[in-house]
């Protein structure tokens, strides 16, 4: 889906993913044999973890902590990280207390990560569906805040998911149609403004 262009309205779309945002998927093969369509990154990746026995553990203290990390992930890192990015590169006013606000509380996601990080070479365990949700974040948002010039343990764990080679192939995607700092205003009417509000 091309967000910048409003695919993201099309009826079809909208019938996986009724927030009108990616990720979704739609697997031919469901629980019950049939297909099953799931949006939201966290619930998805629960889903893949479960159906395939990987990267999520089945062992009920390890699958917690997984889960906690998956949590600060979704109700921290991304809300934060996303609002801090938004403000600083896309807001057509800059705004000092938003992008102070938003700045700083990535900051100190960034520091609770190189402190869990310290001692361990995954945020939780084994390489786990945590890592996948925090990275894309990490990844876009740590060389915006510094965090990699003073956090040693963050900076290794990104640099050890840089060399993933899965890793390397999913950054790659889409790579063509990111969207720049620099956008059109129609293009931001479908981000941001009142296209986005209206939903089509």
């Amino acid at each position: 889906m091309n967000i910048g262009k409003g695919e993201q309205f099309a009826p079809a779309f909208l019938e996986i993913s009724p927030n009108n945002r990616m990720p979704a998927i739609v697997d031919p093969d469901g629980p019950d044999g049939r297909p099953i369509s799931i949006f939201e990154s966290g619930a998805i990746l629960v889903y893949l973890g479960e159906k395939t026995g990987r990267c999520f553990p089945r062992e009920p203290r390890a699958r917690y902590d997984v889960l906690q990390w998956l949590m600060f992930q979704m109700g921290g890192v991304g809300p934060m990280f996303g609002q801090a990015g938004h403000f600083t590169r896309y807001a057509p006013e800059k705004i000092p207390y938003a992008i102070e606000r938003y700045t700083n509380e990535t900051k100190r996601l960034c520091r609770v990560l190189d402190g869990r990080l310290a001692d361990r070479e995954f945020v939780a365990g084994e390489y786990s569906i945590a890592d996948m949700a925090i990275f894309p974040w990490v990844h876009a948002a740590a060389q915006t805040v510094g965090a990699l010039d003073t956090m040693p343990h963050l900076a290794r764990w990104v640099a050890a998911l840089h060399a993933r080679p899965a890793v390397t192939r999913g950054l790659a995607v889409m790579n063509d149609v990111r969207r720049p700092a620099e956008m059109s205003e129609e293009t931001r009417s479908i981000l941001f403004g009142a296209r986005q509000l209206a939903g089509q």
